[in-house]
C-alpha cells in the first residue's frame, strides 16, 4: 500500500488487531468551515464531490455520510419538518416551538400527533451521487443510529428522566418508534455499494458515568445497538461506536454487543493507556486528542501528543488515531494539519 493514498482496509487491518502501512486517520464529524479552509474553497453540505476530495486529501481512507432521522438541533423554522411539527403540536401561536427551547414530545398525546411519517423519510441520495467521485480505494463511512440522544432530545431531559419513572411504557414507546426508523435507514445505506462501515454517534455518558442508570440502557437502548451490530455483521460491514464521557460502567457491555471500535475516549476523563491495557485487546481504540489541544495548543504540542499516543497505542494495531470529539470550525487548521502531518510522520509501520 502507498502510505499517501486512500485505502480502507488500512481501517479494517487497524480495527481487526493487524498492523497496516501507517495508522490510519478516523473521525465521524468535520466542519465543513474546516474542510473549506484546508482545501482553500467553499464547501457546504451538498457538495460531496468536495467533501470526498477533502478527506482524501486529509489523509482519509473514506468519507464520512449521514443517514438517519433528523437532527434535532437543525430543526430551524423554515424547514419542512418544523412547519409540519409547528402545525400538529404547538397550540397557542406564541408558544416557543423549537427545540433548543422546547421539547416536543411532552406526552402521549405528542407522540401520536407527531409527524413520524415524515422524519421517517430517510435521504440516502448522498450515498448514491458519490459514488462517482470515490478514488479507488475509498469507501464510505455511514453515522446513523442515534436512538437515546434523540429520545431524550425529543421528549426533553428532565421529562425523560421523570417519565423513565412514572410511565417507563411511553418512553420505551418513544425510544422503540426512533430505533426502528434508525435501523431502516441503516438496512437502506448497507446494501449500498461501497458502504464498508456502520457509526453509531450517540452519546450516552458525561464526565462522571452514564446519563441515566446503566440498567436502564441495557433494558431500552443495546437491544438495539444489538440488533444493528448483528444485521451489519450479517452483511460483513464493522460497526463504530461513538459517546463521551466515562463508560467504564458500561464498557463491557459496548464489548459484548459487537462493536468493533469505540471513539473517543474522552480525555477530559478517561486513561486512554489504562482503557488499551484493560481491553484493548477486545476493542478497536479511536480518538483522544483533545480538542482543548486543537483550539489552545500549539502544533508543536499536538504533534508530541499524537506521537506519544501512537507510541503507546498502535503497535500490533487496535488503534486510529482521531480527536476527542469531532474536528469543529474553532480549532485551529494548523493543529488540525498537525495531527495529521504526526500520522504519516510516526504512524508508519514498525511504529
Amino acid at each position: 500500500m502507498d502510505i499517501n493514498k486512500p485505502d480502507f482496509s488500512r481501517v479494517i487491518k487497524a480495527v481487526r488487531h493487524e498492523e497496516p502501512d501507517r495508522v490510519p486517520l478516523i473521525d465521524a464529524a468535520i466542519s465543513y468551515d474546516i474542510m473549506g479552509r484546508f482545501l482553500g474553497k467553499k464547501v457546504d453540505s451538498e457538495d460531496v464531490a468536495t467533501q470526498v476530495l477533502f478527506w482524501q486529501n486529509a489523509g482519509y481512507d473514506y468519507i464520512a455520510l449521514t443517514a438517519g432521522m433528523m437532527q434535532p438541533g437543525k430543526v430551524t423554522e423554515d424547514s419542512y419538518i418544523s412547519k409540519i411539527i409547528k402545525e400538529k403540536l404547538i397550540k397557542n401561536e406564541n408558544d416557543d416551538w423549537n427545540l433548543e427551547n422546547r421539547a416536543f414530545i411532552n406526552e402521549r398525546d405528542d407522540f401520536e400527533l407527531f409527524p413520524w411519517d415524515e422524519v421517517s423519510k430517510i435521504d440516502v441520495s448522498k450515498f448514491h451521487e458519490v459514488q462517482k467521485s470515490l478514488p479507488d480505494g475509498m469507501k464510505i463511512v455511514a453515522l446513523s443510529g442515534k436512538i437515546f440522544t434523540l429520545s431524550w432530545l425529543l421528549m426533553g431531559y428532565e421529562n425523560f428522566c421523570v417519565q423513565l419513572m412514572i410511565d417507563y411504557d411511553f418512553v420505551k414507546s418513544v425510544i422503540d418508534k426512533i430505533a426502528e426508523i434508525q435501523i431502516d435507514a441503516i438496512k437502506k445505506v448497507i446494501s449500498i455499494p461501497n458502504v464498508e462501515a456502520v457509526w453509531i454517534v450517540d452519546d450516552i455518558a458525561f464526565n462522571t458515568g452514564t446519563i441515566i442508570h446503566p440498567d436502564f440502557l441495557r433494558k431500552l437502548i443495546f437491544p438495539w445497538y444489538r440488533e444493528i451490530s448483528k444485521m451489519c455483521h450479517e452483511k460483513n460491514k464493522m460497526l463504530f461506536y461513538h459517546s463521551d464521557g466515562v463508560l467504564w460502567d458500561v464498557m463491557d457491555d459496548i464489548i459484548d454487543i459487537g462493536f468493533d471500535a469505540i471513539h473517543p475516549i474522552d480525555p477530559t476523563c478517561m486513561d486512554i493507556e489504562q482503557v488499551k491495557k484493560r481491553v484493548g485487546s477486545r476493542i478497536c481504540l479511536f480518538g483522544n486528542i483533545p480538542n482543548d489541544l486543537l483550539m489552545l495548543g500549539s502544533p508543536e504540542e499536538v504533534e508530541e501528543l499524537v506521537k506519544k499516543r501512537i507510541k503507546a497505542l498502535a503497535p500490533g494495531g487496535g488503534y486510529c488515531v482521531a480527536s476527542g470529539n469531532s474536528i469543529p470550525e474553532w480549532a485551529k487548521l494548523e493543529n488540525y494539519k498537525a495531527m495529521i502531518d504526526a500520522v504519516f510522520k510516526y504512524g508508519v509501520y514498525p511504529v
